[in-house]
């Protein structure tokens, strides 16, 4: 009797466990996967949503993903793609490959739900970033309500070359001579993916937020005038982002992007260091070789202004109206420029300031005049900040704003970290960049620090508004302090300090100085100065 009541159990816990596995396993276009179960929701990590860049494929736009028979774990990260230094051996690293075209998936939808979609797209300059930091686990967002998906794309010189031949190859295929947009190209593909996919995850196709910080940002607002992202998503958030100056050779912060013709000439210099004078051999090159000789070299490693993936500046399109218009929650920290710019030499704050901004350089200096002990650090850091992010955010609302499209959420994070006194970032007044990060995924846990109850408050309202977001369009909802939508009119924004309160913009004084720098670089002087070599700043955001 004992052995039959065995044999049932055993019977019962493997009937037990083949449901569990089923329930972790999904068909999508490719094939059947199967995730895990993680603190009651499903993980997917490391589904291939392209077929690897390698190759022929190398500086080509991403391919489909080749199917594959019988059940496909799906528990590891991808590799991140190909970036940083080489070692003397020409080796990546591990778990840096060019085959790096996979996606990840939270989902804690149950039976037949439909949950909205949101879309993660990590920052690091163009240059770096992965999906499998430990901070952009999906688990605490998609308890919110949310399917939570992560995406890679190829960084650097890998993700964005352009050469004369690239475009050629790219005209006979596609009727438009272009390169440098890979890295673009590798999310509009992941959109696709998802679009055809997520409903096997319980995710809705037709409800896709796009999310990113910093490079991120400035990629999800390059999508909303991209033409091959049309319809691919229905809203966008963007933290620290935006790329809405002219373009300016060499490069400078908010004004980064090269034209196609000088992006071309910095592949053709790295084609002469590879010593290679065809297409084919810059493709058999070793990818450590190809970083390495890379490095050094201007208008290398950023999307490029092609005409084709990238159709022109992004404020002339939305002054056109020639975007997609979907709901945008945008914002910016209130310390940015203290992560870009650490000088308190006033000759050298004037020098930049002259340097940078030309004939406007006085309407600047007056904008951004010393504090009361005659120290320039904070204003240094301030004309960083806005340069880079706080014009970008503030035109971007602005401009959807006055043509009455959707509408625009607009943010400023002021909930200073609290930092030991020996830290970095100890003289930071503000909040660095990407600061905010932990507090919206809820990973407060994850830094050492003596978090406070207002910062988790905090944290708990971002983590909220920001899901809320991608279920409707609209970050209000119960229990939360209104958010007004941003109108030029009523420049509202949600601070977020202590607790969430909507406020008037305290520095519309300087957003309109810069406003009119930026206005001026798109006169035929302001142009030809940008042609003509006008020095920029160095620094992380300026000339790579």
């Amino acid at each position: 009797m004992r052995s039959i009541r065995n044999i049932t159990a055993a019977l019962a816990l493997l009937i037990a466990l083949q449901a569990g596995a089923a329930q972790l396993q999904v068909q999508v276009a490719q094939g059947q996967l199967e995730g895990t179960e993680e603190g009651g929701m499903r993980v997917f990590r490391g589904i291939p949503f392209a077929a690897p860049p390698i190759n022929a494929l190398r500086w080509r736009e991403p391919q489909p993903a080749a199917s594959w028979s019988g059940v496909r774990k799906a528990d590891q990260f991808g590799s991140a793609c190909a970036q940083g230094q080489t070692g003397a051996d020409g080796n990546l690293g591990p778990r840096i490959s060019e085959d790096c075209l996979y996606l990840n998936v939270w989902t804690p939808a149950k039976d037949e739900e439909k949950l909205p979609v949101l879309v993660w797209v990590y920052g690091g300059g163009f240059a770096g970033g992965r999906t499998s930091d430990a901070l952009f686990d999906g688990q605490p967002l998609a308890r919110k309500g949310v399917v939570y998906v992560s995406v890679a794309y190829r960084v650097g010189v890998m993700g964005f070359l352009a050469h004369p031949e690239l475009s050629a190859e790219n005209r006979r295929l596609h009727g438009v001579a272009a390169s440098g947009n890979y890295g673009l190209l590798d999310l509009v593909s992941s959109l696709q993916w998802i679009k055809k996919n997520i409903a096997a995850f319980g995710g809705d196709p037709n409800k896709v937020t796009i999310w990113g910080e910093s490079a991120g940002a400035i990629a999800v607002s390059m999508l909303a005038v991209v033409p091959q992202a049309k319809g691919l998503f229905h809203g966008v958030i963007s933290d620290s982002g935006g790329s809405f100056g002219s373009t300016r050779t060499p490069t400078a912060p908010g004004e980064n992007v090269p034209p196609l013709a000088i992006a071309e000439q910095a592949g053709v210099t790295l084609a002469g260091k590879l010593g290679v004078t065809t297409l084919d051999a810059m493709r058999a090159k070793p990818t450590g070789e190809v970083q390495a000789k890379a490095r050094g070299i201007g208008n290398i490693g950023w999307p490029v202004l092609d005409g084709w993936v990238l159709p022109d500046d992004q404020y002339v399109l939305y002054s056109k109206g020639k975007y997609h218009d979907t709901p945008v929650l945008v914002g910016i920290n209130s310390d940015e420029g203290a992560s870009f710019s650490r000088t308190d030499d006033p000759a050298q704050f004037q020098s930049d300031t002259r340097s940078r901004f030309s004939v406007h350089a006085d309407q600047i200096l007056k904008a951004y005049p010393p504090d009361a002990k005659g120290s320039i650090k904070q204003a240094a850091r301030n004309v960083m900040r806005e340069a880079s992010f706080g014009w970008q955010s503030w035109v971007w609302a602005k401009l959807q704003s006055e043509r009455r499209g959707s509408p625009v959420f607009v943010y400023y994070m002021d909930q200073r970290p609290p930092y030991a006194a020996d830290s970095r970032n100890a003289d930071v007044a503000g909040v660095p960049h990407g600061a905010e990060l932990p507090y919206v995924f809820q990973q407060l846990n994850l830094t050492k620090l003596p978090w406070t109850d207002a910062d988790r408050r905090i944290a708990d309202a971002m983590g909220t508004y920001w899901t809320n977001f991608a279920k409707t369009g609209n970050p209000n909802g119960a229990g939360l302090p209104s958010w007004p939508a941003f109108t030029s009119k009523d420049s509202q924004r949600m601070v977020f300090k202590d607790s969430p309160q909507a406020k008037p913009y305290d520095n519309l004084a300087q957003l309109e100085a810069m406003d009119a720098y930026f206005a001026w670089r798109r006169t035929p002087e302001g142009k030809r100065f940008g042609e003509n070599g006008g020095t920029a700043n160095s620094g992380p955001l300026g000339q790579r």
